[in-house]
């Protein structure tokens, strides 16, 4: 069993004394999720014995989210309200962790839905696991004929290259996992989040965790469903952004946090290749549409099947996969490019849109 797993399983040792979970999320500018977002944290069943506290950064909302958080926290001492002025993800979650309590911390995000003993079954994990950090798969659920489709590819493991996060069966160590809970001993060890990156924090801190010797485990009890992008624009747009902050990843730690991870930025570099070759080569741009064109069509069909055969998601299947690989791959090539050149990082990416 990992050490920074046992105080999980001491008993109290005067009467009275209670264990305290520290659930923490950065938010910016969501008025309308607020709500019910802390109604699903604040209502969660917790082992005997344990108690709760809420810790949500605001990164100087200015759509009256700040406002109901306040509003909020004047009613249920449980809810703090911390300050982000970094405005981003890591900046956020380290605010949270600077004032967190708890023996075990929760992170939590603004839209996504929790079963009510989602913190439970954390903890259960962690004493079962031993691990450094656990957390449940990462499972979509969208709204409308784009944001079923865009769920529809996020589960496809033709899409995500057969990331075990995606399964939501599969119990056992990985190489990362969605959200996160950690015993406090984990930061001590680690360290906090990256405050450089924008995105990807999370990804670099369990690379961290598996580099410094740790352990990262998922459990199929652990069960949310998480609210993807409903639109081709805001998918592209989150993915170029994703890959953007790949690059200051590997370059930290000389390594991804998977091989899969560089793929979109390998078949990005090949369709740019072919295309620079084509006066001399004109097959390899065709060959390789006609590859790429026959990998759109069977993964489509597989995601399709997945969504129930749904002939408005089967339809838009293939312009979905290609915004998640190409966002991704471009935004890739642009990080590299940003840091061949010296540029100051994300310069444009800053800020905790969605």
């Amino acid at each position: 069993m990992n050490e920074v797993a046992n105080p999980l399983h001491r008993e109290p040792t005067q009467p009275g004394e209670e264990r305290l979970v520290s659930i923490i999320a950065p938010c910016r500018n969501e008025r309308a999720h607020i709500d019910a977002f802390c109604d699903s944290a604040l209502a969660q069943r917790l082992p005997d014995g344990w108690q709760m506290e809420l810790l949500v950064a605001d990164g100087a909302s200015d759509d009256g989210t700040r406002a109901r958080l306040d509003e909020r926290a004047a009613q249920d001492a449980r809810l703090r309200v911390v300050d982000n002025p970094g405005l981003i993800v890591s900046t956020g979650l380290n605010a949270c962790l600077a004032q967190a309590r708890g023996a075990v911390i929760v992170r939590m995000d603004i839209h996504t839905t929790f079963a009510p003993d989602y913190v439970a079954e954390c903890i259960a994990a962690l004493a079962r696991s031993g691990a450094d950090n656990v957390g449940g798969p990462w499972v979509a659920q969208g709204q409308g004929a784009w944001g079923r489709a865009i769920a529809a590819a996020f589960q496809s493991r033709w899409v995500v290259g057969g990331a075990r996060s995606r399964d939501a069966a599969y119990e056992g160590e990985v190489d990362t996992v969605y959200l996160g809970c950690w015993p406090r001993a984990s930061f001590e060890r680690f360290g906090s989040f990256d405050e450089q990156l924008v995105r990807n924090q999370d990804d670099e801190h369990n690379l961290r965790i598996r580099r410094g010797g740790g352990r990262i485990w998922q459990s199929a009890r652990i069960r949310s469903v998480y609210a993807p992008r409903d639109s081709l624009r805001l998918l592209f747009r989150q993915q170029f952004q994703y890959g953007y902050w790949r690059p200051f990843v590997l370059r930290k730690h000389g390594q991804p946090g998977s091989v899969r991870q560089l793929v979109p930025m390998v078949f990005v570099a090949a369709c740019a290749l072919s295309i620079s070759a084509a006066p001399w080569f004109p097959a390899l741009f065709g060959l390789l549409a006609a590859c790429y064109g026959l990998y759109l069509a069977l993964a489509s069909a597989q995601a399709g099947r997945q969504a129930s055969g749904s002939w408005p998601v089967a339809w838009r299947q293939p312009a979905v996969i290609a915004a998640y690989q190409i966002g991704y791959g471009l935004g890739g090539w642009r990080g590299w490019w940003d840091i061949v050149r010296g540029r100051g990082a994300g310069s444009g990416f800053r800020g905790l849109t969605r």
